[in-house]
């Protein structure tokens, strides 16, 4: 028995230390991991004339992220997201190009690179600069960094200090710029008309889901009333304005030494410096005293000779923005071809791209539309489809176009088509006449949201107005005033959509991300539809039951609402664990199309999760 005891002993002992041990070089991998990601330990090279192509005056291509975030949001790209479309450029042949390369590409008229990039980082932010650096490093790109530096004296943790700056620039990856002295907005009016007047970032922050686009940054016109008519004489904008400039010069030369030579004026987009001719001569004045170039414009992206250094364009990348986007976006700015990045080429092999882009990453198909224009796929080898279910998670941007061709010739002059366009589920069909729509579906009312009129909207804005002048109002007795206003508001009485009111139905936003589960049941001729496992409509009848090939489309579906990017006319349609099977009623029937992962691809991708999971909880618990 003792002895039975001292193997049992000995046999635990043995696998706690197997367990220490393997817990030790994860830990210590982790650890590498997070090193490697969180310091420099590279240096930027300048591309020379040996290793790098010129070949005439092809000018340079500019972009501008707003922002980094490890994972990504509404605003911010993901660090992966950016990976991708920086290494999509480095691929093509791209290398940056710096400020002192600009200037003198302008000034000296000295050549660029046949392919040059000006990479740029607004905002300031401390989590664009950690999470960039890394990749900035791998692909030996180097970028300017922009700040506001009213936020050093705040001393925000969310924003790079002086000190941090003079690491970035030491680090080479890194050449520091300005957004200007600070971020606010003046003559603010909401989506009703209601004048809001000045808002610093906090106040707008708080108001935001009700303004309209009737605003604009302090620095391009007068502050006017309600009624447009201006609140300061001509001394008294130029002194406002003249301060901020001297507290840049003032600001900066403190705290790092030095102006940055290089300059964008926030919502210009104007053809000069501001939306009145006596606001854009003073901004003109100070910013060609300060600095050595200024981008004044922002939605494309190419800049050559014939620009002013005073009046360059960049185009600002959005969060929500696959690879070929970024490039399809490029290539029309450019007017040059270039090549798209396609991904798993085994699982393109299926495909036969018409038009746009396609790449397929994993389980995920991107087909990214051509500007005002579509992205067409078709299926090879399913010409003779007839009766099928289909099932296929739809995960572009809610406004634009996912579209699913059933039955359909070669010509598209017949087929069924299943699509959700803007947020609506349509069911069309074409038998070479026109097309013709047979069924139509708001989502949001497929999800059972409840509808406010017009006149209940516009009083929640009201509240939320008078919520912020309360928070911020810069005396008790303001404070008092509007604690009055918001107590009367909150009882007053509008009537709703059941009382006869119109609906308020909200403009749909660019980057609001859509994710649709959409299954499909088509016999003979009757189609039924699920949405998000919940029936849309059964046993809809058809007309025509000759079977045909499946088309996938994408396509842009309108400017929509944004305050910025207002250029952007292309859309990324994105069809997740795309499943066709036969529908002849058997137990199991057979399976035509499966984008999903298989076998050992499956787990290899569940395990990838599982321990990219891991390093970012990992890093953001450091």
């Amino acid at each position: 028995m003792m002895i039975s005891n001292e193997i049992f002993t000995a046999q635990k002992d043995r696998k706690k230390r197997i367990r220490v041990v393997v817990q030790i070089i994860i830990l210590l991998a982790l650890v590498a991991i997070c090193i490697n990601a969180l310091f420099t330990l590279k240096a930027y090279q300048p591309y020379t004339h040996q290793n790098t192509k010129f070949s005439g005056d092809k000018g340079f291509v500019t972009l501008a992220y707003f922002g980094v975030d490890r994972i990504g949001n509404q605003n911010l790209i993901g660090v992966e997201r950016l990976r991708g479309h920086l290494q999509a450029l480095k691929d093509l042949g791209y290398v940056t190009v710096t400020q002192e390369d600009v200037l003198n590409y302008y000034q000296a008229g000295k050549q660029l690179p046949e392919k040059s990039l000006f990479l740029i980082f607004e905002d300031g932010s401390r989590d664009s600069a950690i999470f960039s650096q890394k990749v900035l490093e791998d692909l030996n790109f180097k970028a300017t960094m922009l700040t506001y530096p009213e936020n050093f004296a705040k001393k925000d943790p969310k924003f790079l200090m002086p000190n941090e700056l003079k690491e970035l620039e030491k680090s080479t990856f890194w050449e520091m710029g300005t957004n200007g002295y600070r971020l606010a907005f003046i003559n603010v009016f909401d989506r009703y008309d209601n004048y809001l007047g000045e808002l610093d970032p906090l106040k707008h922050a708080s108001v935001a889901p009700y303004l309209g686009r009737k605003y604009n940054h302090y620095l391009m016109d007068y502050i006017r009333d309600e009624y447009g008519i201006p609140k300061e004489s001509y001394n008294r904008m130029k002194e406002r304005i003249s301060y901020d400039y001297e507290a840049i010069r003032d600001s900066y030369t403190k705290s790092i030494g030095y102006v940055p030579e290089m300059y964008i004026l926030m919502h210009s987009n104007t053809g000069s410096f501001g939306n009145n001719d006596k606001v854009s001569a003073v901004n003109e004045y100070w910013i060609k005293t300060l600095f050595k170039m200024n981008f004044n414009r922002e939605g494309f992206s190419f800049n050559q000779r014939n620009s002013s250094l005073y009046d360059l364009s960049r185009m600002q990348p959005q969060a929500y923005w696959y690879t070929n986007h970024l490039l399809m976006r490029i290539k029309y700015d450019i007017n040059q071809e270039l090549e798209f990045v396609k991904g798993d080429m085994n699982k393109q092999k299926a495909w036969e791209t018409l038009k746009g882009a396609l790449e397929i990453q994993e389980e995920t198909m991107i087909v990214t539309s051509l500007p005002k224009d579509k992205g067409l796929l078709r299926l090879k080898n399913s010409n003779d489809f007839g009766d099928l279910k289909l099932s296929v998670r739809m995960k572009g941007n809610k406004l634009g176009l996912q579209k699913v061709y059933l039955r359909a010739d070669e010509s598209l002059n017949r087929f069924l088509s299943v699509y959700i366009l803007n947020n609506f589920l349509y069911v069309t069909e074409k038998n070479s006449g026109a097309e013709k729509e047979l069924f139509k579906l708001n989502l949001d009312k497929h999800d059972g949201k409840e509808w406010i009129s017009v006149p209940e909207d516009k009083k929640a804005a009201e509240i939320r107005e008078l919520e912020m002048f309360a928070k911020y109002a810069d005396s008790a007795e303001k404070a008092k005033i509007y604690a009055e206003r918001l107590k009367d508001k909150n009882i007053e009485k509008v009537p709703g959509v059941t009382e006869g009111a119109g609906e308020y139905i909200p403009d749909l936003s660019v980057n609001a991300k859509g994710d649709r589960m959409l299954a499909l049941s088509l016999k003979k001729n009757q189609i039924s539809i699920m949405i998000d496992g919940k029936d849309a409509v059964i046993d809809l009848p058809i007309s025509e039951s000759k079977a045909g090939s499946i088309y996938l489309e994408t396509a842009w579906g309108g400017y929509g609402w944004s305050q910025r990017n207002l250029a952007d006319d292309v859309y990324d349609g994105v069809f997740e664990k795309l499943i066709i099977t036969e529908n002849t009623g058997a137990e199991t029937e057979k399976t035509l199309f499966d984008s999903r992962l298989q076998g050992f691809d499956a787990v290899k991708f569940k395990i990838g999760k599982l321990w990219e999971a891991l390093i970012n909880w990992f890093i953001t618990k450091l």
